[in-house]
């Protein structure tokens, strides 16, 4: 790629990435209700995607073979217990997270 292709290919990205990120303080500015199926959508997309990043992180787990899948149970257990415990989701994630890849790099190995 040339030069003029790359900055017009980070132009648009950027300005694509702008467009998502502002589109609904205009599309929905205050001045009239937000339509009770967007409100809808803001509480129930949360959980779909969550459950979506869920089955995705586990669908390569293989029971049979390997570690048997105990690094993926233990962080998923620690990460529903903070949760739990604490209510922040960053907190719950970034942990279980970490705990994973400790798991898998020097426990599991």
């Amino acid at each position: 790629m040339t030069s003029f292709q790359i900055a017009l290919m980070i132009a648009a990205v950027a300005l694509g990435t702008m467009l998502t990120r502002f589109l609904p303080f205009f599309v929905f500015s205050g001045k009239k209700p937000v339509p009770k199926y967007v409100e809808y959508l803001g509480k129930a997309l949360t959980g779909a995607a969550l459950g979506l990043l869920v089955v995705y992180g586990f669908k390569n787990v293989n029971v049979l073979a390997g570690t048997h899948g105990l690094p993926e149970l233990i962080s998923l257990v620690i990460i529903v217990l903070l949760h739990v415990w604490k209510r922040n989701m960053l907190l719950s994630i970034a942990a279980g997270t970490g705990l994973y890849m400790l798991l898998v790099n020097f426990v599991f190995v």
